[in-house]
């Protein structure tokens, strides 16, 4: 009576092996969470365990800021050269170029943000650690230029490891050309807005990082002129904890605000609403007379 009996069959290995994909892992740099990666990039590159804010392409964070549809990329014709002639600087821009694309250390692009014209500029820590050289500086400049021309607001978005020393003074001259733009756009009453991003160092923290008129910064961001090492040697002291992270800068009054990625973008579209709006800006003027007049009675 073989029918309701179960004829046992040897079971045929699998000759297909599944194997997940290496590059699907992400890994956290400052807490070591291993996570998939689609899922850090659904969370901004923001580590879902720790916060952490990860780096991220310059091009991706304009995509995060602008409005879709709206991106115009300017200024993709400067390209950097050797002008002192120093050794296998060549190479290391043609692999920079390789890895990074084409854009140098700065993207730079116009676009609507909430429906307002904005210039952008963001700096990318894949070319070369976002060294700001002649191309970076001469981008910035133009976009200043741009920005006093159709009376747009000016953003720039920095991640640096501070001028870049294959260039030698003509790098350091960008930070008083730079400076001289944001000038020209202050006079105007056009407002400039830096955010700081991990990290944040050298000429670029001593010059347009720090000049915005609303200095924002991601958490536990990286931003100073010297290395921490570099000035514990020079002064023979111990630094305190979290020296040169923006918490530590937030309370000393060197930035405005910490802000999380997820959130910039409607803290920058608020921040301009304020900021170009001359109606609120007046109430603003007029309650803050109305308070020193108070204090002063």
């Amino acid at each position: 009576m073989a029918w309701f009996r179960k004829e046992k069959k040897p079971r045929q290995p699998r000759r297909e092996r599944l194997e997940i994909p290496p590059d699907v892992w992400e890994k956290c740099e400052a807490c070591g969470h291993t996570d998939i990666r689609e899922k850090f990039w659904r969370n901004l590159n923001v580590c879902p365990n720790c916060e952490y804010h990860r780096r991220i392409r310059a091009s991706d964070y304009a995509n995060l800021l602008i409005d879709d549809g709206t991106q115009e990329e300017l200024e993709v014709e400067l390209r950097s050269t050797d002008p002192l002639g120093f050794p296998e600087y060549p190479q290391r821009l043609k692999k920079a170029l390789a890895n990074a694309g084409d854009s140098d250390a700065l993207f730079a692009c116009g676009g609507m943000l909430d429906g307002l014209p904005i210039n952008l500029g963001v700096m990318d820590f894949a070319f070369m650690g976002g060294s700001m050289g002649s191309v970076v500086g001469e981008k910035i400049a133009r976009l200043g230029v741009r920005s006093l021309e159709r009376k747009y607001p000016l953003i720039v978005v920095s991640a640096s490891g501070g001028a870049r020393m294959q260039e030698g003074t003509l790098s350091l001259m960008q930070m008083a050309k730079i400076s001289a733009a944001l000038a020209a756009l202050e006079e105007r009453h056009l407002p400039f807005i830096s955010v700081l991003t991990d990290p944040t160092t050298g000429g670029v923290t001593a010059s347009f990082a720090m000049l915005g008129d609303l200095i924002v910064a991601e958490p536990k961001a990286l931003i100073g002129f010297a290395g921490p090492r570099v000035i514990e040697q020079t002064i023979r002291q111990k630094l305190p904890k979290d020296f040169q992270r923006s918490e530590f800068l937030l309370d000393h009054g060197m930035i405005d605000e910490i802000v999380d990625r997820r959130q910039m973008r409607p803290f920058l579209i608020k921040s301009l609403d304020f900021m170009m709006n001359p109606n609120i800006s007046e109430k603003s003027q007029a309650s803050n007379l109305k308070f020193q007049v108070s204090q002063a009675t």
